[in-house]
């Protein structure tokens, strides 16, 4: 009977830390795509920077350049760049919980093994 629990533990604790591992990779792929969309918006305002007020500056929407004034194209890009900061602190906080969380699922899974010698040695056998 403690057998069969065992099993039924070690399988809930290896779906948590399949679960936890595929949130950890993509917090991290989210992460890096808004550190690449700040650096872009960064970038963008250092060229605006040095463009005179009264140059016409083109927007690009899809494949269609649309014509706006520097100063409109500077606030789009500081709203961006300060969004993708925003988003940045969240998810690195979300990064920080889910860790969290893969420590505990380790520790449990751990633990498993230590209370049960014969699970873990069933485990060790078992070919990959």
């Amino acid at each position: 009977m403690a057998d069969d629990t065992n099993r039924t533990a070690f399988v809930e604790i290896q779906g948590r830390m399949i679960e936890t591992t595929g949130k950890i990779k993509q917090v991290q792929n989210q992460l890096r795509s808004k550190e690449a969309e700040k650096k872009r918006a960064f970038l963008t305002m250092e060229e605006l920077k040095q463009v005179p007020d009264d140059t016409n500056v083109y927007k690009s929407i899809g494949r269609t350049f649309v014509l706006e004034s520097k100063a409109t194209l500077m606030n789009e890009q500081e709203n961006k760049f300060k969004d993708s900061e925003a988003s940045i602190i969240s998810l690195q906080s979300s990064k920080e919980y889910l860790e969290k969380q893969m420590t505990e699922v380790e520790n449990n899974f751990r633990e498993l093994l230590q209370q049960d010698p014969g699970l873990a040695r069933q485990i060790m056998s078992m070919n990959v």
